[in-house]
């Protein structure tokens, strides 16, 4: 969005994407992958989810709905999978989460990347936009083009581009032509899911005096500044691309720690309408790096991520007001606005709490919402 007005949304209390899945589903994902059922029930579960959890939302108040992610198995990786020139394959290691360890899915470049007009995500968003109730916006979440370039995914780029910038263009021209695509089919809120800068942010604080080391990851910063800037330039005025920041989000787990100090800088240039960031824990930092982030752009919606998604314990609302108040000394207070930390289920396997917990929980963000910013 070009507009110097201060964007409509992220709203003042927003779901970050994922929600948990329910036992029928998580089991229909595992009945397919086994041959026991097809793709066209599998459609049917995941619909049928899908219709309950948005009417929930909807029941809740909330203005902006996402799909829960159930059309997925992780946050990132289906969607990757599915452009054209990249493919899935076994990694053979572990996401090394804090006491946990994952699946051993990853990415692999195939050919020259490019826009899958025949994404599947495509049919998803135009199911859950046939049911969503007037004056309630469909939220489309997606990963980061960044998350190509990370983990191996990208070991294979000089098989099919000469120079690694040709490389990066086509990444940036596929997530543009991926945007506009949602855009035609009446998306008008799109959220990019992004854990590169948690990485970025742990590497650079492991790497300072190792100068060879410090400046590859200070590259990569840089890269998806310039990715990140490409897809968005262009897109149509009223469509809203914001970024979740997420430092890994697996059983309740975490993968990233540090300040957002040494990426503030970076998170500034990038031109998002909004940026939602977790402030759950001290592993956060200080709001501090909030100016730099915010970078004086009047339009921009920073969304504090104050409410954990990990416990199930709820925070004490009166702490978490001060916690705003707090951050509203650094960036205007009607700059900000209130989320969970992350999603409840960035793979299927889900954070370490049940339905109704999780439900609380964004009760809880709405509540303390209405309160602080009484339009809301």
């Amino acid at each position: 969005m070009t507009a110097s007005t201060l964007t409509q949304y992220p709203y003042r209390y927003d779901v970050v994407g994922s929600l948990l899945r329910p036992a029928d589903l998580k089991q229909a994902h595992q009945d397919f992958a086994a041959g026991k059922i097809d793709q066209a029930e599998l459609t049917r579960i995941q619909r049928q989810e899908t219709k309950r959890i948005v009417e929930k939302q909807v029941a809740l108040g909330f203005k902006a709905v996402t799909d829960g992610e159930f059309n997925r198995s992780w946050w990132h990786l289906d969607f990757l999978w599915n452009l054209t020139g990249v493919d899935k394959y076994d990694y053979h290691k572990s996401y090394k989460f804090k006491g946990d360890t994952t699946r051993t899915d990853n990415v692999e470049l195939t050919g020259h990347v490019s826009e899958n007009p025949n994404h599947p995500f495509y049919d998803s968003f135009k199911y859950l936009q046939s049911i969503v109730p007037d004056g309630v916006l469909v939220k489309q979440t997606i990963p980061s083009p960044t998350m190509l370039f990370r983990d191996n995914r990208s070991d294979r780029w000089h098989e099919f581009y000469e120079t690694w910038d040709a490389y990066l263009d086509d990444v940036a021209k596929a997530y543009h032509d991926t945007a506009e695509h949602f855009y035609a089919l009446g998306c008008r809120y799109l959220q990019i899911d992004d854990t590169t800068w948690a990485f970025l942010i742990s590497k650079l604080n492991e790497t300072k005096d190792q100068p060879a080391e410090h400046a590859k990851y200070e590259q990569l910063a840089n890269d998806g500044v310039r990715v990140i800037n490409a897809f968005l330039a262009g897109l149509p005025a009223d469509l809203t691309v914001a970024t979740h920041i997420c430092r890994g989000n697996f059983k309740s787990t975490y993968l990233f720690s540090g300040s957002y100090d040494d990426v503030a800088d970076q998170l500034g240039q990038l031109h998002y309408d909004g940026l939602f960031l977790e402030y759950d824990s001290e592993r956060a930092g200080s709001f501090a790096s909030l100016a730099r982030i915010w970078n004086q752009d009047a339009h921009k919606r920073l969304v504090l991520g104050l409410v954990t998604s990990k416990f199930p314990e709820l925070e004490d609302q009166d702490a978490v007001i001060a916690r705003i108040k707090e951050a509203a000394k650094i960036v205007p207070l009607e700059n900000l606005a209130l989320s969970t930390q992350c999603g409840f289920a960035s793979t299927e396997e889900g954070n370490q709490l049940t339905e109704d917990q999780q439900w609380a929980k964004l009760t809880l963000v709405k509540t303390i919402a209405e309160k602080v910013w009484p339009e809301a």
